[in-house]
């Protein structure tokens, strides 16, 4: 039997994944479109984009995170998903700051469909980027801020360090930190050069070539996305009072993954002056705010090196999980 009018209104295709896997447990299947809060606002979805959170709920890895994720099989929505950026559909009766037709960017379980119903964290978009820009910035662009301004304390002036500057939050975060009014190092490798310096990196290190743990430089803040290091090789090259802000690291330990690395190093870091922290990005409409601010001045741009379409998802993600992004990978709605 064809589908009502009212049937076609209300459901909508998404990306869904019912069992933890590869990438390829990943299904476009035709759902209910979700209901609006009334603190929320509908939003029809024209991009998303991915990131190593997206990995992990798919996959079902760290296995120490499935008591809250699920055991067997995911918990909770069945829907993919974080970043979008798209237009207003509908906004709850709380809402008073959007509208319908509002172009708007943020963050929210389920951006890997036609719409998505999100409730924290939507900023309008900025004017000067087109919605598969737009949907690359919140969760990586949130992760480089937050370390940076928040955990790491960074001030005018200061010298950071930024391990992993490729991919999504490596080429957010050099660029943020030159927008705070710090000296940027950036660690990368051969291929990604010329990209770092590109982003505003003061000095580029090849680390196929030099080791930065054995230099002669000094940093108030490292923010480290790749984890490649140890606390007492970090310790060489802080400053007294250096903060180092953990981000990532490797994901081959099935167990633990990046929480591994990151507890390992808390815990060597345990005494001392210099202090290492790690963190997960929060949404809030501030943040997207002061993001859009960075976007619109030039200070701030997406770095999107792959576009794949809705039904490429599983291709997108198994790029993703390869580990060699040099910016982010954007989904077409």
């Amino acid at each position: 039997m064809a589908a009502t009018a009212t049937e076609r209104a209300t459901t909508m295709k998404a990306t869904v994944r019912d069992k933890y896997g590869a990438p390829d447990v990943l299904e476009i299947q035709e759902v209910d479109q979700p209901e609006v809060a009334d603190d929320g606002v509908l939003v029809r979805v024209r991009a998303a984009s991915l990131n190593q959170v997206d990995w992990y709920d798919v996959t079902g890895t760290p296995w120490i995170a499935r008591p809250m994720t699920g055991l067997r099989r995911p918990r909770g929505s069945r829907l993919a998903g974080h970043d979008f950026a798209g237009t207003v559909e509908a906004v709850g009766k709380d809402v008073t700051d959007l509208q319908p037709g509002d172009d708007v960017f943020g963050g929210s379980i389920g951006s890997l469909a036609e719409y998505v119903c999100a409730r924290l964290g939507v900023g309008r978009k900025p004017a000067n980027l087109t919605f598969e820009e737009a949907a690359a910035v919140p969760v990586a662009a949130l992760t480089a801020l937050q370390g940076l301004r928040d955990h790491g304390q960074l001030q005018p002036g200061q010298r950071v360090l930024v391990n992993g500057a490729s991919g999504g939050v490596g080429t957010f975060a050099v660029q943020i930190a030159k927008a705070l009014g710090a000296d940027v190092t950036a660690v990368c490798s051969t291929r990604n050069v010329e990209q770092a310096r590109s982003l505003g990196a003061d000095r580029v290190i090849d680390y196929t070539r030099e080791d930065f743990t054995r230099g002669s430089e000094r940093y108030d803040v490292i923010l480290d996305v790749s984890g490649t290091k140890s606390w007492s090789r970090y310790r060489r090259v802080m400053n007294p009072d250096a903060t180092l802000v953990l981000v990532g690291a490797p994901k081959t330990n099935r167990l633990l993954g990046p929480l591994r690395h990151m507890i390992r190093v808390r815990l060597a870091a345990w005494r001392g002056n210099q202090k290492a922290v790690f963190f997960i990005a929060k949404f809030n409409r501030q943040d997207m705010d002061a993001l859009r601010e960075l976007l619109e001045s030039g200070n701030v741009t997406p770095v999107v090196e792959k576009r794949y379409e809705l039904g490429e998802v599983a291709d997108a993600l198994r790029y993703l999980g390869e580990g060699h992004a040099q910016g982010k990978i954007v989904i077409s709605v």
